[in-house]
Formats: structure tokens, C-alpha cells, sequence
């Protein structure tokens, strides 16, 4: 955590350092959550509070400049973790907590501790601790709507304050105000920050609301009506009107269709009606997923009539193999294939891609029958090249631990080197076979990529996640270029990837980009981003990574969730516009950030609101969003039904 959240993004002092990697953050955690407690992130804890990410305490400890000898005030004792870490560096800590339960069960983890420096007091932060003062540390744990001057006069001549300050709760500035022998004061704007309202006679009043809490009530009633009154119901996916909708998508070149799980069939289903729309009306000729190339090229060879060499294994046989082998996908790719069946030209065939790069070895094997076929000598060369990560052929994530354990990348230099000599010799390759060209060179990409990722996997943060959604955008791109000047995508994968993601707590919070971002960035109103959602029903999902499938009950959403305000409106599907709205006040209403649920593949109960819900704030996040008040699992497919139904695809 130390090396990787913390001095990887900028902290150096070593004292601040090392009481980091003394303090067990675990140890102030709710005992459910100790599996997060060395992820980068704010966490729940009790009275609806938070504990700060491990960066951030970081952060403000050596904004501090703190000495072995310096006496110091914390501000919002929360859990005790933060004391703890300011324990370890200097002399005595004294915190102040409005909140009897938490100063109470802080003071008991401090004491189990043997942290006999911190001494904790139940109260109003804002007016100090005067039996104490001077101080020549004040670390203020929550956003004040200015700097209370009280906690000035507490502060030694020299001594430091670091608070989050900002009238809006949503835009606060993390200051540092140092005094000087004179009384005087110099300011330091340190840059943004979110955090919880300091709440006292010197900051906000008692009902002040924070973005970033998990649990504070709203009044969302009215909000629901509103939500009811501007939405177009849907009473059957496949007579649902979208003319109006798609007036709305334009001249857009890229649609971005969203899912909030892998496994619930009316996502799938209402994406298909949205892309056969696009596809007849708006002439899109791009389906991109979220899946990985090679198993996706399978089916697009079969959808456009390409006459490939069929060199794979079945398609979409890893885990997840119930997102894209359903019967709800079958039915868009039967779809696909009839429908270009009927255009003549095959450069106007409709193609179906995928996006992601776990199939490394799929992508390997590719690249290598694609070079013997054309020129072996070059696939020599290459087989030569990709053989430093066959050991690892059937984990490939084991790749990237070795890696690490090593200290170097021993395959980054060959595995570009391949995709260096394809691309130097793409004259030559793409006269004989454009097509066949691109798909070994969209191979050699997703290797490169891959190799990459399965290294940064381990060192946690926003690293990975960066590389694996800029390797999605970097394909759509590669695509719509290849496809030419008129070519048009939808695509179709999880909200957390086409929603943009400076409109969350990825981007607010954890520096993480994702495709909708990209897109944006790139493409402007050219892009239409759409969301879906669900309050309950069924999901296909795993408890864990690699697990068998099974069909789970979705709880409830939560009460102070976007899905609990379209639940409230008691319209049972509909499309509800957010880039035009039919009533201004729906984006004014809807911009305030609340909880949104993710379900990927994997979906834990349990723990949902630690592990499956997110700061959001919608109307910036998506365009459109689509909704689902009950909705059942996908129609998984077994191998056997697939080749039956669908020959030369799935078998």
C-alpha cells in the first residue's frame, strides 16, 4: 500500500512513510471490511462516516511538517487511524470527535494499541482544545466552509494548519495556513479535495451534506416524481418507440450502451433493440464489446461471411463464459448475420469486435498463425520473441507476479518488437489481406497491452485500470479509423467503462480514467453515452474470480441511491433523457452526487454497499439512462446449445 498509493503518487517523507507502514489500517475498520483496508479508498465506518483513503492521510501528515516533539490537533478523530499515523511522528496528539460512538470505540482501538500519546475528547472541533494550546500542528479531518479562527489563536508562533476549505461541499480546497512569530498568517493552496462538512459553531450547521458520505438521508420523494413525470416508459423492449430517442443520438458517431451487471438479460435485450435501430436507421456499422478480440473475431467472421482460416479454440470459454455466451447475445448475432446477409458490399457488412485484452494467448497464437501463413519466416522470429511468456501460458497473471518479484519486465522489449515489425511491414501485409492484416495486428496490440497490464495488476491503484480502458478506447479507435471516415460504433459494455468518469468518484477520487472519458475527450457531442440500471430481481454472477455461475437475488437498492429514486417514481421501465431533458430541473435535480450500484462479474451481497456502490453524479455520467425496476438473470449457454443453434460460432 506504502510504496504503491502512497509514495508512488508523491509522498516522500520518510517519517510519514514509515508511520504508515507501522499503523494497521485494519485494525480501525469494521471487521467486514478488513479485506479493503489497504485499497486506496475512503471506507464506511460507523455514524455514517467515513475513514479517509491512505493517500490522502498520507498527504495531509506530511503537509504538516511534522517533528518528533511537536504537539498536535486533530480535528474529526473518525476511526482513530489518522491519530495513530500523526502518533507515530510526533510528540503528543490530541483529537476532538463531535460523535460519542466513534470517539469512544477510537479511544478503545488507540488504547489496544498502545498508542499512549493520543488523547481523545468528545465535542465541537471547531472550537479546539484550549486547555492544551498551543499546538504546532492543527490537521483539520473535514471541509469547513472557511478557516475558524479559533484554531488560529490555538496555533504556536510557526506552527501549521492543514484543513479542506470551500463553501461548496463539492469543490473544497485542501490549504495549508502557517503562522509567524508576528501573529501573521501566509496561505498555501495544497489543491482540490473532498471531505465530509466540519460541522460546529465554526463551520456548518448541523444538517451541512457531504458528497462523499454513504449514508445520509435526502429527500428524494419529490425527485421522483420529477423523474416520473420527464421519462418515456417502456411496457415491452421490442415495441418500445425510439424515434424520438434516437433524434436525440443524431449524427453521433460513437453510442455507448451501458449495463449496471454482466448478468441481468434486460440489459442485453434493450441494447439489442437500441443497436438494430442504430444499425437500419443511423447506419452503424461497428458493434464493439466488452470482450476480448480473438473469441469476438470468431463471431465476426461468421456475421460478415468472412472466409478466415479457423485457427481458435471455441469462443468466449473463460470465465466469465455466461457474459457472452447467452442466448441474448445469440439473438443479436443471428440478427448480425441475417442482416448482412442482405448487403451486397461487404466493406458496409455491420462487424462485431471485442474491446478488452485478457486473451493473451489467444492473441499470441493469432499473431502466429497469421505470419505462418504469409511469411514464415517472420513468424520464426516471432514464435522466438513471444516464447519468454509461454511458462506462464496458463495463468498469465502469474507472468506479472514474476515479473515483479524480479524487478523487470522480461518480455515488454520482444512482445513490441513483433508488434514493431507488423506495423513496419503493413504496406506489404494489407495489399494482400486488409482484413486479415488488421486482425493479427489488433492481436499484436492486445499482447503488448496485455504484457503490460499483467505487470501493473500488482501494484494496485489506478495503473491497471488506466491501461485496460485505454487499450479499449485505443481498439475502437484503431477500428473506426480501419472502417474509414464514415464508419459509425456502438458499444457495449459495463456503466463503470462508458459513463465518464470525471462525473464519479474514479476520477474524482481515485485518479482512474475510462472509455466514456476518452471518448469524450476525443470525440465531443459526437459520443452518446447511455446507463442502465435495476432496484431488484435476479443477476448472473460469482462470488469470487474464476467461480462457477450462479443466479443471485439483487437486494434492494439502496435508500439513498439514484436506483431508489427510480425505483420510487413507480414507472416500471423507461428512458429517461439527460442531455435533453423535457424538463431543465431533471439535470438541476439529478446533478447532486448520490450512490450508484456496479455489478460485474462478480457480486458479493454482503457487503454490497462497501463493494458495489460508487459516488456518481448521473446527469454529467451519461446522456441517457435507461431503467429496469425488476429484472432477471441472463439465459446462460452451454457449449453443446450453442453449436446447435448457431453452427462454426460457438462450437
Amino acid at each position: 500500500m506504502v510504496e504503491r498509493h502512497v509514495e508512488a503518487r508523491g509522498v516522500h517523507d520518510a517519517a510519514v512513510l514509515d508511520a504508515m507502514r507501522a499503523v494497521p489500517r485494519e485494525a480501525f475498520l469494521p471487521e467486514n471490511l478488513a479485506e479493503f483496508a489497504y485499497d486506496d479508498t475512503p471506507l464506511p465506518i460507523e455514524e455514517g462516516q467515513t475513514i479517509s483513503q491512505p493517500f490522502i492521510v498520507a498527504a495531509m501528515a506530511e503537509a504538516l511538517k511534522l517533528g518528533p516533539h511537536d504537539r498536535v490537533l486533530e480535528i474529526g478523530t473518525g476511526s482513530g487511524y489518522a491519530a495513530a499515523v500523526l502518533a507515530e511522528i510526533a510528540g503528543e496528539v490530541y483529537s476532538i470527535e463531535r460523535h460519542r460512538v466513534l470517539a469512544d470505540h477510537a479511544t478503545r482501538r488507540l488504547q489496544e494499541l498502545d498508542y499512549q500519546n493520543v488523547h481523545v475528547l468528545c465535542g465541537d472541533g471547531t472550537l479546539g482544545w484550549p486547555e492544551h494550546a498551543p499546538f504546532d500542528a492543527i490537521l483539520v479531518s473535514a471541509g469547513g466552509p472557511e478557516v475558524p479562527r479559533v484554531l488560529v489563536e490555538q496555533l504556536a508562533p510557526g506552527g501549521r494548519i492543514v484543513i479542506p476549505v470551500g463553501p461548496d461541499l463539492r469543490d473544497q480546497r485542501l490549504l495549508r495556513v502557517t503562522k509567524d512569530s508576528t501573529g501573521q498568517t501566509n496561505t498555501e493552496d495544497l489543491g482540490g479535495v473532498r471531505f465530509v462538512p466540519l460541522i460546529g459553531a465554526g463551520g456548518f450547521g448541523e444538517g451541512a451534506e457531504a458528497p462523499s458520505q454513504k449514508r445520509i438521508p435526502r429527500p428524494e420523494r419529490p425527485i421522483a416524481h420529477l423523474i416520473r413525470e420527464a421519462c418515456r416508459p417502456i411496457s415491452d423492449i421490442g415495441e418500445a418507440e425510439l424515434g424520438p430517442f434516437l433524434e436525440q443520438i443524431g449524427d453521433a458517431r460513437v453510442v455507448l450502451l451501458g449495463e449496471a451487471s454482466h448478468g441481468t438479460s434486460e440489459f442485453y435485450r434493450m441494447r439489442t433493440r437500441i443497436t438494430t435501430e442504430l444499425v437500419m436507421r443511423r447506419g452503424f456499422n461497428i458493434v464493439a464489446i466488452e470482450g476480448d478480440w480473438p473469441d469476438a473475431a470468431r463471431v465476426d467472421h461468421h456475421v460478415r461471411g468472412l472466409d478466415f482460416p479457423v485457427h481458435e479454440d471455441p469462443p468466449f470459454t473463460r470465465f466469465p463464459t455466461w457474459m457472452w455466451r447467452n442466448r441474448e447475445v445469440l439473438e443479436l448475432v443471428a440478427w448480425l448475420k441475417s442482416h448482412n446477409e442482405l448487403i451486397k458490399d461487404p466493406e458496409r457488412r455491420v462487424g462485431f469486435h471485442g474491446l478488452d485484452l485478457y486473451s493473451l494467448y489467444k492473441s499470441l497464437d493469432a499473431v502466429l498463425h497469421y505470419l505462418n501463413d504469409v511469411d514464415p519466416k517472420a513468424a520464426k522470429i516471432a514464435g522466438e520473441r513471444y516464447a519468454c511468456l509461454s511458462p506462464w501460458e496458463r495463468d498469465p497473471a502469474l507472468y506479472g507476479r514474476a515479473a515483479i518479484s524480479r524487478g523487470y519486465a522480461e518480455c515488454e522489449r520482444p512482445v513490441v518488437a513483433v508488434l514493431r515489425d507488423l506495423l513496419e511491414r503493413r504496406l506489404d501485409y494489407a495489399r494482400a489481406d486488409g482484413d486479415r492484416f488488421f486482425d493479427a495486428t489488433s492481436n499484436a496490440h492486445l499482447v503488448a497491452a496485455a504484457e503490460e497490464y499483467y505487470r501493473v495488476m500488482y501494484y494496485g491503484g489506478p495503473a491497471s485500470w488506466n491501461l485496460r480502458d485505454q487499450h479499449m478506447f485505443d481498439t475502437l479507435g484503431r477500428l473506426l479509423e480501419f472502417r474509414g471516415s464514415d464508419a459509425k460504433a456502438v458499444v457495449w459494455a459495463h456503466n463503470s467503462h462508458v459513463g465518464d468518469a470525471r462525473a464519479t468518484e474514479m476520477g474524482a477520487a481515485r485518479g482512474e480514467h475510462n472509455v466514456g472519458q476518452l471518448c469524450r475527450e476525443r470525440f465531443g457531442d459526437a459520443v452518446f453515452s447511455i446507463g442502465f440500471g435495476t432496484h431488484t430481481g435476479t443477476v448472473a454472477a460469482a462470488t469470487d474470480w474464476d467461480g462457477p455461475m450462479e443466479i443471485k437475488k439483487v437486494r434492494p437498492s439502496h435508500p439513498s441511491s439514484y436506483e431508489r429514486l427510480c425505483h420510487d417514481s413507480s414507472v416500471p421501465a423507461f428512458l429517461l433523457s439527460l442531455r435533453y431533458p423535457s424538463r431543465d430541473a431533471v439535470r438541476e435535480e439529478l446533478a447532486s452526487p448520490r450512490l450508484e450500484r456496479a455489478i460485474g462479474v462478480i457480486y458479493r451481497p454482503e457487503t454490497e454497499l462497501e463493494s458495489h456502490y460508487f459516488q456518481a453524479a448521473l446527469p454529467w455520467q451519461f446522456d441517457a439512462y435507461v431503467w429496469f425496476d425488476e429484472t432477471r438473470a441472463v439465459d446462460a449457454l452451454e457449449p453443446e446449445a450453442a453449436r446447435a443453434e448457431v453452427p462454426h460460432v460457438y462450437g
